[in-house]
């Protein structure tokens, strides 16, 4: 048997199901994986998309779960990083997040993979298009287009440097990803690029029954979430898919 644990935000949250499938036609049907992800989610910090707030992902369930489980041979995924710079974080406080989910996690795993932030497309906005981004994706965002792109590169060149004192493979963003939006992979090419970071590359699954799987995953709820401010806990007993494996979303 076989562990995926993968920390992500919103690119992690649509993608998810090329990670699951993927990681069953590698490791077998029985592979587990324990995810923290969601649309808006920051490493340190609880955020809130629309009228939900998830807790940060270094406050998530995930940790304790993963500390009692036992040893098994896990490949981690650390993605969308950059999401906490539009959060108004410093370049600082942004890598020392990162650096402490890889960290607890090269307590369970040396295969560790970083993914870098997507620089080329963020190049290519002009300022209207970025503040319209940023109105309609973090409208508390008062950053300047040359702001970001500082503290982007800035993550971008930390987290290089991380991945070599963690051991961990950093996974560069193909531009070719990306289209108008200029920080989520097009979903034509979701599973393309989720299989690249994830290095593993398998044949496309019956269509159908991975539409279903999709809308399935996506639907997950969260370990802990607040709804309207209202807190709703869902114990987390894994979801097991027809097709095999096991999935836990904290």
């Amino acid at each position: 048997m076989a562990r995926i644990v993968a920390l992500g935000a919103s690119n992690l949250t649509r993608g998810f199901q090329t990670i699951v499938s993927t990681a069953r036609s590698v490791w077998g049907p029985e592979v587990e994986i324990l995810a923290a992800h969601g649309h808006g989610r920051s490493y340190g910090a609880p955020s809130r998309f629309l009228f939900r707030t998830l807790p940060s992902i270094l406050k998530s369930g995930l940790w304790s779960e993963l500390e009692q489980r036992p040893p098994m041979v896990t490949r981690a995924l650390v993605t969308d990083v950059g999401n906490d710079i539009l959060y108004g974080f410093s370049v600082e406080r942004t890598l020392g997040w990162a650096e402490e989910a890889l960290r607890r996690l090269a307590r369970v795993t040396q295969d560790i993979v970083l993914t870098g932030l997507p620089l080329a497309a963020v190049y290519r906005l002009s300022q209207i298009k970025f503040l319209a981004f940023r109105s309609m994706l973090v409208p508390s965002c008062r950053l300047t287009l040359s702001q970001v792109i500082d503290r982007a590169e800035g993550v971008h060149e930390g987290l290089v440097k991380l991945s070599s004192v963690y051991g961990a493979k950093f996974s560069q963003l193909d531009p070719v990803w990306y289209g108008f939006d200029p920080i989520h992979v097009r979903p034509s090419y979701w599973r393309t690029a989720w299989q690249e970071i994830l290095g593993e590359r398998v044949l496309e699954s019956q269509r159908t029954r991975a539409m279903l799987e999709s809308a399935r995953l996506y639907l997950m709820r969260p370990e802990r979430r607040l709804i309207f401010g209202i807190e709703q806990v869902t114990p987390q007993s894994g979801v097991v898919l027809r097709s095999g494996g096991q999935v836990w979303l904290y």
